[in-house]
């Protein structure tokens, strides 16, 4: 029985190729088909991250609205800003033992960010950031993280001792000028600040 069948099997197949090949056009046809088909379907998918990239691109920040933020808020802001810049992998790690790190992400050039997030509710009028916060983030941020940039964010100030500090252990510092800056969508972040590592790698093509 399992022998008849397969004999049909391969009748069948032999009966098929056989015509296919007296009706070349037809295969012809087929595979054209396919091709178009598959090109629909990848010129549909780049339309779609294309689109979602632009959506992205769109997102704004006005100053007064990142005051208005709870800290948590204000690093899933963070987050969201990095995303629109191009790191997908931008994640919301702060709380709890999060040990500096409020936000990781990695940049379309493969480098590694560790962010700390410092909020204030009254802004530049609020309590400055000093060295102690500073010195955490240094002490766990490549260590512990593997960070390549090292970045406090903070909607306010940074007082001039922890200014200096960040300077000679390569932190980058985000206040709420740079900040109004960077939120307000002209340019990502490592466009933005100064003496950032070189790239891993190319960024990918778009």
């Amino acid at each position: 029985m399992v022998l008849g069948a397969g004999v049909i099997v391969i009748g069948l197949f032999v009966t098929v190729v056989n015509w296919l090949l007296a009706h070349w056009w037809v295969l012809i046809a087929v595979v054209v088909l396919a091709a178009l088909a598959c090109v629909g379907w990848v010129y549909q998918r780049q339309q779609r991250a294309r689109w979602a990239q632009v959506q992205a691109r769109g997102l704004r920040y006005a100053l007064p609205q990142l005051d208005a933020l709870h800290h948590r808020e204000f690093e899933q802001a963070v987050r969201e800003l990095m995303r629109r810049d191009g790191c997908r992998d931008a994640v919301q790690v702060g709380g709890g033992g999060d040990l500096g790190a409020d936000v990781k992400a990695t940049d379309p050039f493969g480098r590694r960010w560790v962010i700390q997030c410092k909020h204030r509710r009254g802004g530049d009028r609020g309590s400055a950031v000093g060295t102690p916060d500073l010195q955490v983030l240094n002490g766990t941020a490549r260590p512990v993280h593997r960070a390549d940039v090292v970045v406090l964010v903070t909607n306010g100030r940074v007082t001039k001792p922890g200014q200096d500090f960040a300077k000679t252990q390569r932190l980058h510092l985000v206040d709420r000028r740079l900040l109004g800056t960077w939120a307000a969508g002209s340019r990502p972040l490592w466009e933005l600040l100064r003496a950032v590592p070189a790239p891993r790698r190319p960024p990918a093509l778009s």
